[in-house]
């Protein structure tokens, strides 16, 4: 691994460093980068395992931001050797252009990512959308649901990101609150006092969970026990039934798509999340990853709330999601059910949001047809 990632540095070292006509002392700092950049890299990945703070922290917020910007340098140093390429089969090619490209990669580069940072760093945007559902009671006409999904406390993501997010969804004054996954990456003992101001949010009618794969990286069972004991509601393939207005609405939830990899007992179940559920009333799924959508469907669901993808969340990866699933942002349709997946209300590893803003989501159910 260390191989490859040192490979890749060279190759956009010698790519846009050797071409540029700077003075030694310039070119010498940029190879020192790039070795810094090699050795943080891996360091921010496994940052995780170091118990020592603040060193572990520190090795996350460079490691990761390093990912970031190689990121995009070497996505960028691709496409400019692509140009380059096409301008030599054409006779179009001369020194000014191989200069010019070479700063052009630099200056996007780094517009993406101290852009990238301000995204992911400020509190995420309210996001209004209406779902229609079908057959829905005119009592339920209006509910609104807050979904929040894939914040990521962390090393990087703190009480007072969190604090910002609760405030934020509590002035919308929701009739329910639903997180669908990927709420923390780490353990309870490090992370218990910066998720606790979710213990705050407030609905008519509470906080709904559902567990999404990096609950499973970060032990599961025990982040289950700590978010209800503060107060929100977790569903593990199970459901409630919510009266609302003299109307019934039934909200599920189920494991992560992957949860059967770490505990054979807990695989992801829509089915059994709405056994025993009443008939003939509308049905609400939070399902981390969109690819529970056709089995959600096949259960009966009228609408799926999942997150996972982040929207790819920064340029160009969110053209390479649909390899793994089936929606990237946005509201879909699957039939009769309706899929909406969060862009994620906060991000994981690189402080990084290019192109795909995250959001506190207002979803208001409304009468009307797919």
């Amino acid at each position: 691994m260390l191989a490859i990632i040192a490979l890749l540095h060279a190759y956009i070292g010698w790519r846009l460093l050797t071409p540029l006509p700077l003075a030694v002392g310039w070119k010498v700092l940029g190879g020192l980068w790039l070795l810094a950049s090699t050795a943080l890299i891996p360091l921010g990945l496994m940052s995780r395992a170091i118990q020592r703070e603040p060193l572990a922290t520190l090795l996350t917020w460079t490691g990761m931001t390093a990912i970031g910007i190689f990121s995009t340098l070497f996505v960028l140093t691709v496409l400019r050797d692509i140009v380059l390429g096409v301008a030599m089969l054409i006779s179009a090619l001369d020194a000014q252009l191989v200069i010019r490209s070479a700063v052009i990669v630099l200056m996007l580069t780094a517009v993406a990512t101290l852009l990238g940072f301000y995204n992911a760093r400020r509190l995420a945007r309210v996001v209004h959308v209406d779902v229609p559902i079908a057959n829905l009671p005119p009592e339920l006409h209006g509910f609104t649901i807050v979904q929040l999904s894939d914040i990521h406390v962390s090393s990087t993501i703190r009480r007072s990101y969190i604090e910002a997010i609760v405030e934020a969804t509590n002035e919308l004054s929701p009739d329910l609150i639903a997180i669908t996954g990927d709420l923390v990456d780490g353990g309870v003992p490090a992370l218990r006092e910066h998720i606790a101001p979710l213990a705050q949010l407030t609905s008519r009618h509470g906080t709904y969970v559902c567990t999404g794969n990096h609950e499973y990286y970060s032990g599961a069972p025990a982040w289950v026990d700590e978010l209800r004991r503060i107060g929100l509601t977790v569903l593990e393939n199970e459901h409630v039934v919510l009266t609302h207005e003299g109307a019934s609405l039934t909200v599920a939830g189920v494991t992560d798509f992957t949860a059967h990899h770490f505990d054979p007992e807990k695989s992801s179940d829509p089915v059994a999340a709405v056994a025993g559920a009443p008939e003939g009333v509308p049905r609400v799924l939070l399902a981390h990853q969109p690819r529970s959508a056709p089995a959600a469907h096949d259960a009966g669901f009228d609408l799926q709330l999942s997150g996972h993808t982040h929207g790819g969340q920064f340029w160009p990866w969110m053209y390479f999601v649909p390899l793994q699933q089936p929606y990237v942002h946005g509201l879909h349709r699957l039939g009769r059910l309706a899929i909406y997946v969060s862009r994620g209300t906060g991000y994981w590893g690189p402080p990084k949001r290019f192109g795909a803003p995250s959001e506190i989501t207002r979803l208001r159910l409304v009468v009307g047809e797919a």
